[in-house]
């Protein structure tokens, strides 16, 4: 240790010495710099230097040294491995040396202090220690022992080891004081020995001038400091104080180990943790003005808007100006970042100076840039739709009245809160005009921005072109323009629907929300009071899109995961649930992931329970076919051609149900099937569903049932031809291929959608899709709707729509093969003949299964044991036929008939016994018997073989009707 702060002999240049050796590696200009590798460690350049350096100190400091060393190294071994390992400190890390000096001297004073050991070198330090610090010296050996441990095992922790010596050195200043005033203060003309038994001479000047005063200053004093210096060494804060004793209580106890033994097993202690107390100031206003029925929510999940999966915090944010000086916006940044891409601009505004003054320049859109063509002309802005008033929505004209002459009244329109103001232009729009403007004109293309149509999401720009010109030669720069206004999510449409222009649809860099209270507040929803009529969004041009589920009449909704589906489908619900009451629409709703229209439960609008299992939701559109059907019946009996007709013909009072019948008729309501999830319908029992979604979309318009179907996966083994036919209304969110764009639109563009409610609606009937910007609605606004609807109303669920399926008990040894077993059993009973080779061709099954079901026959007793070739014995009559069917299908053998068909068949003997319809029955009997004749072609050996062939056509002797 003694090497390294001895001066470096000369030609070893500014790194010689031990102390800048480590740190001066290559700095100096002497030799050693010169010998130092560049870009060395300060080790390497210390041990070389060392061994020179050693050479000149005397072999005895050379032995005493490393001997002293060595002992350290060998004593901080054994002290390192106590409890937890730390050996592996690097050697140039450690201090041994000093640590040994520590223990050592604690060992010393530990002579006389703690084992009274007598001598001159013993007396010789209780002379020094004892005369110095008076009986805090019993206290010194502890001190210096925890100083020596420390620096064996952590010697890197250079602050933590000082923190720990200041605290020691506190304390024995504060003990002493305390020592010398408790000892009774004794001078110095009373002798050393008076001294050494309280505080020592350090005790005597440092509470000597205090007690002068009074003795309770110092006292109260040096206690004081006694206790601050407790918590430097223990580095304990004021306020950690009580949690510090607790925690010394709980490890003293054992119950922090109890605690992990818990906690090993599998800690849920999480879910009972009760969450922290809201500040009284921020009030709960979720579900109306007085009432909490969650009072832990603050809100919910779904109440953000757009939410990305990425954290977006790499890019550099420009420094704070300095105070008064005017801070650039969003979207003045978006635009300095166009017009840096497109070199229209001084790009984005540099950083001031930190004592800068002077406001940071704006560039203004249209303004040349030095050594750039001037920015293309400001170009007019087509006139946004403006916000709806925050006005009640009126209530219809015309409503029913519930059952049970109960009031329901539907729920406020403050319970959906009014989204962003929308923007006419803004200087983004301006840049990007200059963009486009720049890029026709640098591929010598005669056209021309005439204007754009902000909407929340895109903004579409009008581009007019000159006579002479084509069509493709803007279309053919689809990726120039991309790579212009910096986006990759450029959409061409050529031309706009109902113009004679070119539309470029961006991106906005600064998105808007829709909000669905003002879709539903805007002027296309109060032109009608229809019940179906739901808030769909915004258009490209900023206009509100409501549609009418009645008049699409069936609706695919598409879109991959994330894309904003299933904030349509709570839109659309949401939408029926503020315009309707439940006699008006009933819906059933088939969610398979359980978690999406969870929020509806106990709605009473709902028919029947949210179905999760596909199974049965496969059985409830069978349901939905019958109740079809039901309905038809009604409009063909009573001469109606839609159920409109026939509900406002019941409600005139023009309907009356046939003389004698107890049926009250009523109205219908408006049934609307939601599907959230059809793949998973469709990978369960894709034939069921698939025939009951066609056969309702072919025919249910007239009988007011209507279909949305929503799926994530929009494959063609989902989304079938026969499904597409016949379900009109497409809505397309953005999709991960063309290809799925294609199964729903039956077009491209769904690819080049930007995701979270950006989406393609193509309702019945029109041409070309819109794009449109879904309406968003939030939970805490869902759950306020669907409170105020349940506390109106009740649920009133049919059981059969989604029954529970009958078990049956069916044996094993048949599994999946019932049916065809009891296709053999009627086939075998009512022709009376048992063969297999029969089996084989009428149910046209191989040898193998036909052998089995002969064996299963045999089993449960309809045929007899095998005869070799022969065929086997029917041991079942045809009458008896019945009840062995039920016993195969696990059921209850039928009833006997009923005493009207006994009655009936006596009467009929009697009259045969009188001779009165003698002659009838026989002719019957006559034309029985030639029923019953049956003709051979002679394939089987057996007597009374089974000549059909395997189509089972009629032979040559039955169309000669012998």
């Amino acid at each position: 240790m003694a090497t390294r702060t001895t001066s470096a002999p000369k030609g070893t240049g500014r790194g010689g010495s031990g102390s800048k050796a480590g740190s001066s590696t290559g700095r100096g200009t002497g030799s050693s710099a010169g010998k130092t590798p560049r870009g060395g460690s300060s080790s390497t350049a210390r041990t070389r230097q060392l061994p020179a350096v050693e050479h000149h100190q005397p072999w005895l400091a050379r032995v005493v040294g490393g001997a002293w060393l060595g002992l350290g190294h060998m004593v901080g071994g054994g002290v390192r491995r106590i409890g937890h390992d730390v050996s592996d400190i690097p050697a140039e890390e450690r201090r041994d040396g000093a640590a040994l000096f520590n223990l050592a001297l604690g060992v010393f004073i530990a002579t006389f202090a703690w084992w009274g050991l007598t001598g001159w070198f013993p007396d010789a330090v209780y002379a020094v220690v004892n005369g110095t610090f008076g009986w805090i010296s019993l206290l010194l050996p502890l001190m210096l022992f925890v100083c020596a441990f420390r620096l064996f095992r952590v010697p890197s922790d250079g602050r933590g080891n000082n923190r720990v010596g200041i605290g020691f050195l506190v304390m024995t200043f504060a003990g002493s004081g305390l020592a010398h005033v408790l000892g009774g203060q004794p001078t110095v003309a009373d002798g050393f020995d008076g001294l050494r038994q309280a505080g020592g001479m350090l005790g005597f000047l440092v509470a000597t001038p205090l007690a002068a005063i009074h003795p309770a200053v110092p006292t109260v004093l040096y206690g004081v400091l006694a206790f601050i210096s407790l918590l430097i060494i223990t580095a304990t804060p004021f306020t950690a104080i009580p949690r510090r004793l607790r925690g010394a209580y709980e490890h003293l106890m054992g119950i922090d180990l109890m605690e992990q033994e818990q906690a090993d097993v599998h800690d849920r202690s999480y879910l009972d943790r009760p969450e922290p107390a809201a500040p009284k100031k921020k009030k709960r206003r979720l579900f109306g003005k007085d009432e909490e029925p969650d009072a832990g929510l603050e809100g919910y999940v779904g109440d953000e808007a757009f939410e990305h999966a990425v954290i977006d915090d790499d890019e550099p944010k420009p420094p704070r100006p300095a105070p008064g000086v005017r801070r650039p916006t969003q979207a003045e940044i978006a635009v300095e970042k166009i017009k840096a891409a497109q070199g229209l601009g001084a790009g984005s505004p540099a950083a001031p100076p930190e004592n800068a003054t002077e406001a940071i320049p704006l560039v203004i859109p249209g303004a040349a840039a030095p050594g750039k063509p001037a920015a293309a002309p400001t170009v007019p802005a087509n006139p946004v739709a403006p916000a709806p008033p925050p006005v009640p929505i009126p209530q219809r004209t015309e409503q029913l009245s519930l059952a049970g002459d109960v009031t329901y009244t539907l729920p406020a329109s403050d319970f959906l809160t009014p989204g962003s103001i929308p923007k006419e232009r803004t200087e983004a729009n301006d840049a990007v005009v200059a963009a486009l403007t720049d890029t026709l004109t640098q591929f010598n293309v005669d056209a021309t921005v005439t204007g754009f149509s902000r909407g929340p999401t895109v903004t579409r720009y009008e581009i007019e072109l000159s006579p002479g010109t084509k069509v493709e030669r803007v279309t053919a720069l689809s990726k120039n323009i991309s790579y212009a206004v910096a986006s990759s999510d450029v959409r061409i449409l050529s031309p706009i629907p109902g113009k004679s222009a070119i539309g470029i649809e961006i991106p906005n860099t600064d998105r808007e929300t829709v909000s669905l209270g003002d879709v539903l507040r805007s002027q296309n929803a109060r032109r009608t009071d229809h019940p179906m009529v739901m808030g769909v969004g915004k258009d490209v041009e900023g206009g509100y899109v409501v549609a009418n589920l009645a008049k699409m009449p069936h609706l695919l909704v598409a879109g991959a995961t994330g894309a904003g589906k299933s904030s349509f489908v709570n839109s659309m619900i949401t939408s029926i649930l503020m315009r309707s009451t439940p006699d008006e629409v009933r819906m059933v709703m088939v969610d398979p992931k359980r978690v999406e229209l969870t929020a509806y439960e106990g709605v009473p609008h709902l028919i029947t329970p949210i179905i999760t299992n596909p199974k049965k939701a496969a059985e409830a559109l069978q349901w939905v076919v019958r109740e079809m059907d039901a309905r038809y019946d009604d409009l063909a009996n009573y001469g109606f051609k839609h159920i409109d007709d026939f509900n406002k013909a019941v409600r005139a009072g023009k309907v009356h149900p046939p003389e004698g019948s107890k049926r009250v008729i009523r109205p219908y309501p408006y049934l609307l099937v939601i599907v959230d999830e059809l793949a998973d319908l469709m990978m369960v029992a894709p034939r069921d569903v698939e025939d009951s979604i066609v056969r309702i979309t072919q025919l249910a318009r007239a009988a007011g049932i209507h279909l949305v179907l929503a799926t994530q996966r929009p494959s063609v083994d989902v989304v079938t031809g026969l499904i597409k036919a016949n379900v009109p209304s497409r809505m397309a969110f953005a999709t991960s291929s063309v290809t799925d764009s294609r199964v729903v639109l039956d077009q491209p563009g769904a690819e080049k959608l930007i995701g979270q409610g950006d989406a393609l609606f193509l309702p019945m009937g029109a041409s070309k899709a819109m794009r449109v910007q879904g309406a968003w609605v939030t939970e805490s606004e869902i759950h306020k709707v669907v409170e105020h609807v349940k506390g109106q109303l009740q649920a009133v669920y049919r059981d059969d729509v989604a029954p529970e399926a009958e078990k049956k008990q069916i044996d094993d040894d048949i599994g999946d093969d019932l049916e065809v077993l009891l296709q053999a059993t009627e086939l075998v009973v009512t022709t009376q003949f048992g063969s297999t080779s029969m089996l084989q061709r009428k149910l046209r099954v191989g040898f193998a299964k036909a052998g089995r079901l002969m064996d299963l026959l045999e089993s449960r007793g309809v045929v007899g044991p095998s005869e070799g070739s022969k065929a086997r014995d029917v041991l079942v009559k045809p009458d008896d036929l019945a009840p062995v069917l039920a016993a195969m299908k696990g059921q209850d053998a039928p009833a006997a008939p009923d005493a009207q068909t006994a009655a009936l068949s006596d009467n009929a003997n009697a009259n045969i016994a009188q001779g009165g319809y003698a002659e009838d029955l026989v002719a019957a009997d006559l034309d029985q018997r030639k029923q019953n004749v049956e003709y051979y072609d002679g394939s089987d050996s057996a007597p009374g073989g089974y000549g059909d062939d395997d189509d089972g056509s009629e032979d040559a002797w039955s169309l000669t009707g012998r």
